[in-house]
């Protein structure tokens, strides 16, 4: 059966990333309810094609609206979405607070994925930058392009405007290549940006990069397409590397998870590691929305953890679920209860 194809950006806004297919879709099990859940922008791409597939197999409906992770948390804590995405590990406080404190919480991992760092430059078009060169491009210290060995051109820098696990995983990796990120910006899901061009989700951050040439900025892997191409990077271990499934494997391979299934490493160790990784939960709730909708949540994640859904998100440039993770996942899915 061929793939649906991947909407392109703007038509991925105007459909707010509704999963659910229009009308009954395939299959013949049996019907479930239909479940809503909001947040990360990160893997949205890959919910919104999970989505069409789930519906054409099953008949039943999943309803994703990519608002980011600060927002879906929030939504999740105040019990108005069925599911929550977040691509940062929600925090002990958070798992004791709202609807998550009242309802308990699990929190699973579902992809892994690459931030590479991506720019609008057809003059420019091998590009690769040192972990002190991202550092110095977005503390608004490398201003040209001429300063990383391209031809001359002021260079725009494009950030994240909302709040974002995507940018957790950015600004973590940045305070790890550079001292003076750590003290003068920090770690979040929204900083104080030095400089730049604000955009509302993965999908307004490569919008702003398309439409402006000599830009830069960072996304995850599956956005950058088009006009964007993605910078090489040094790892750890000094080597330059583009961000793809392999490169992603081997980095996220050596994160730890906590026994809530939480975890990052902000400077991968490995030849073949990308530096900016990170994996992107879904937070369900454990009980308070009836039998039927729990069997609706454990059903669609335990599909989506399925090698045919994890592979049609590794083809979007996403990262599967694998070995002990993956065990650990499903495991996790099974305290969702009424």
């Amino acid at each position: 059966m061929q793939r649906p194809t991947l909407l392109a950006p703007a038509a991925v806004i105007a459909a707010g990333l509704l999963l659910s297919s229009c009308g009954g879709g395939g299959g013949g099990g049996k019907r479930l309810p239909t479940i809503s859940g909001a947040g990360a922008s990160f893997p949205a791409a890959a919910y919104q094609r999970w989505g069409q597939e789930y519906a054409a197999e099953t008949g039943n409906q999943v309803n994703y609206q990519s608002v980011g992770s600060g927002a879906g948390v929030r939504q999740f804590l105040a019990g108005s979405v069925d599911f929550g995405a977040t691509d940062e590990a929600l925090s002990s406080e958070d798992f004791n607070k709202g609807a998550a404190g009242e309802r308990g919480a699990v929190q699973i991992p579902m992809l892994g994925g690459t931030v590479p760092v991506a720019y609008n430059n057809a003059n420019c078009p091998d590009l690769k930058l040192t972990q002190a060169q991202v550092a110095g491009i977005f503390l608004g210290k490398i201003t040209n392009w001429k300063d990383l060995g391209c031809p001359d051109g002021a260079i725009t820098v494009a950030h994240r405007s909302d709040g974002s696990g995507t940018t957790y995983a950015f600004t973590n990796s940045l305070a790890c290549f550079s001292e003076e990120w750590k003290t003068k910006v920090g770690v979040g899901k929204a900083v104080n940006w030095p400089v730049g061009v604000g955009g509302k989700g993965n999908e307004g951050v490569a919008g702003v990069l398309s439409n402006t040439p000599g830009s830069i900025g960072y996304v995850n892997q599956a956005f950058v397409r088009g006009p964007l191409k993605a910078a090489a990077l040094q790892n750890k271990a000094g080597n330059f590397v583009m961000a793809d499934a392999k490169s992603g494997a081997a980095a996220l391979n050596g994160v730890v998870l906590d026994e809530r299934l939480g975890g990052e490493d902000c400077n991968p160790a490995g030849a073949d590691s990308f530096p900016i990784v990170a994996f992107t939960w879904i937070l369900a709730y454990q009980g308070g929305q009836g039998a039927e909708k729990a069997e609706a949540m454990r059903t669609f994640l335990t599909w989506a953890l399925q090698d045919g859904p994890q592979a049609t998100a590794s083809e979007l440039g996403f990262v599967p679920i694998k070995g002990d993770v993956l065990q650990r996942a499903l495991a996790e899915i099974e305290k969702i209860k009424e």
